[in-house]
C-alpha cells in the first residue's frame, strides 16, 4: 500500500488494522441498466496511527464522488426517529432552547431531526450537500444549504445570522477527509456559550464486537473518545459531557464546548477514557486478532448460507444498508447464497447491491416467498427488524444475524 499520513496529526500511517480486500463504494447501488458495466473496487484497508491512535481509511475517493446524490434517507428507521425526538427533547431542556436560539445541524439528511426542532418553534438550518436528500427535508419545510462543510461555509453562515446556540453533526464525522478544517468550522460557528454535540459509532466496540462491516469507503475515521479529546483541543474545544447509546452497535453521544465557556468536565467522560485505557486503545496491541476474528464470521455466515442451500432452505435479506456491501463483498456472498433482499426504503428497491449484485426487493416480497431464515443486514436494528417481520413465523421462519456472531433467533 502507498505510504498516507494521518488526517489528524499527519503522522505516516504504517500499521494495518484489519485488511478487508476490495469493495465497491458501499452506497453505489446498481440499477438494472448498469449490470453490464464494470464495477469501480477500492482497497478496503483501514490503517491505525501511531501518534493519535486514530483509526483510518486512506482517502481513496473524494466526499464529491460519494455524496452527491446519497440512498441514505434516516426517515425510514422508526427506532431512529425515536432516538432523535427523544434527543430534542432533552438537549431543548438541557440548553433551554427557544424562539431566540439557533440550531444547525451539519450532514441534515431528510430533514429527520430538525423537524422536532420547528415544532417547537426553534429556527433551525440544515446543512446536507447530498442534492437529492436535501431537497426532500426543504419539501418538508426544512431550510437546508446544499453544499459540504467545512471553515469557509461555517464563516459565510456567521454572516449571515447563523451563529449557534446549538450545533448538531449526527453520524457525520466518520465521513470527513480534512477532519481539522471540519471541526475548525464546527467551533467558528458556535456561540462563546455554545455547545456541539456530536454522535460517533464507538471505536471500542467496533473492536470488542467484531462489527467490520461498519468499515467502508464512505467512513474515512473511526473514532475513541481519547483520540477525540485531541482533536476537540486542537481546535479550542473541550468535551465536557458524553452519554454511551445503543445506536449502531454502540455510539457515543459527545458535548464539545469552547475551552473559554469553563465548563466543568463531568464523570462519564473519565469513565469512558478508563475503559478505553483498559482495553489499550492507546496501544497497537488492541488491534491484534481483529482480523482472525472477522475472518471467523466470514466462515460461519458462509459455512450457514451453504449448508442451508444444501438442506434447500431458503435464506433472503432484510436491509440494504452501507455496512451490506462490506459485508456481502469481504464473505463473497453473492445472489447464488442470497437470491435477494428487501428494504423499506423505495428509492432502493429494484437496484442491486454493489460487487454482489443481490437484488433489493421491496418488503411485501417476503410473504410470497415464506422464506426459512431472513438474515438481518442491518444487524444494529435487529430488534425493530423483528418486531416488523414477526409474521414471518407463521410459517416458521427464523431470523439471522452476523453480528457480533452468527446467531439463528427463532
Amino acid at each position: 500500500m502507498a505510504e498516507y499520513c494521518c488526517r489528524f496529526c499527519n503522522s505516516p500511517l504504517r500499521s494495518s488494522m484489519v485488511d478487508l480486500g476490495s469493495s465497491p463504494l458501499s452506497n453505489s447501488l446498481l440499477k438494472p441498466g448498469d449490470l453490464a458495466e464494470r464495477e469501480s473496487v477500492f482497497a478496503l484497508h483501514p490503517m491505525v496511527c501511531e501518534v493519535c491512535f486514530l483509526a483510518q481509511l486512506p482517502p481513496l475517493q473524494t466526499p464529491q464522488t460519494i455524496f452527491q446524490e446519497y440512498v441514505y434517507f434516516s426517515s425510514y428507521s422508526d427506532s431512529w426517529l425515536e432516538h432523535c425526538r427523544r434527543y430534542v427533547a432533552e438537549v431543548s431542556e438541557r440548553l433551554a432552547l427557544g424562539a431566540g436560539s439557533r440550531v444547525v445541524e451539519i450532514a441534515s439528511n431528510d430533514g429527520y431531526l430538525l423537524r422536532y426542532f420547528k415544532e417547537r418553534g426553534v429556527p433551525c438550518l440544515g446543512v446536507e450537500p447530498a442534492r437529492n436528500v436535501a431537497e426532500v427535508a426543504r419539501s418538508r419545510g426544512i431550510e437546508t444549504v446544499c453544499e459540504f462543510f467545512g471553515l469557509s461555509l461555517a464563516r459565510e453562515l456567521l454572516a449571515k445570522g447563523w451563529q449557534a446556540d446549538l450545533v448538531v453533526a449526527n453520524n457525520v464525522l466518520a465521513h470527513v477527509p480534512d477532519l481539522n478544517d471540519f471541526v475548525a468550522g464546527l467551533a467558528a460557528l458556535l456561540k462563546p456559550d455554545g455547545c456541539l454535540t456530536v454522535e460517533v459509532p464507538h471505536l471500542l466496540r467496533l473492536l470488542a464486537n467484531n462489527q467490520f462491516d461498519t468499515i467502508y469507503h464512505e467512513h474515512f475515521s473511526y473514532f475513541s473518545l481519547m483520540t477525540l479529546r485531541k482533536v476537540a483541543e486542537a481546535h479550542g474545544l473541550t468535551i465536557f459531557d458524553l452519554e454511551e447509546l445503543s445506536t449502531h452497535g454502540g455510539s457515543l453521544r459527545l458535548y464539545f464546548a469552547p475551552v473559554s465557556s469553563g465548563r466543568g468536565i463531568q464523570a462519564g467522560v473519565e469513565r469512558v477514557l478508563r475503559q478505553e485505557i483498559e482495553a489499550r486503545l492507546d496501544s497497537l496491541e488492541a488491534y491484534q486478532g481483529f482480523g482472525q476474528r472477522v475472518q471467523g464470521i466470514r466462515e460461519a455466515l458462509r459455512g450457514f448460507l451453504s449448508e442451508a442451500r444444501r438442506l434447500d432452505k431458503r435464506v433472503v435479506g432484510y436491509g440494504a444498508p452501507a455496512k451490506a456491501t462490506t459485508l456481502l463483498n469481504y464473505c463473497g456472498i453473492g445472489a447464488d447464497l442470497l437470491p435477494f433482499t428487501v428494504d423499506r426504503n423505495p428509492y432502493k428497491q429494484g437496484c442491486f447491491i454493489p460487487g454482489v449484485r443481490v437484488p433489493i426487493q421491496p418488503v411485501e416480497a417476503l410473504r410470497p416467498a415464506q422464506p426459512d431464515y431472513v438474515l438481518i443486514l442491518p444487524w444494529n436494528l435487529r430488534e425493530e427488524v423483528m418486531s416488523q417481520l414477526a409474521w414471518i413465523r407463521e410459517w416458521g421462519g427464523q431470523f439471522v444475524v452476523p453480528i457480533p456472531r452468527l446467531e439463528v433467533l427463532g
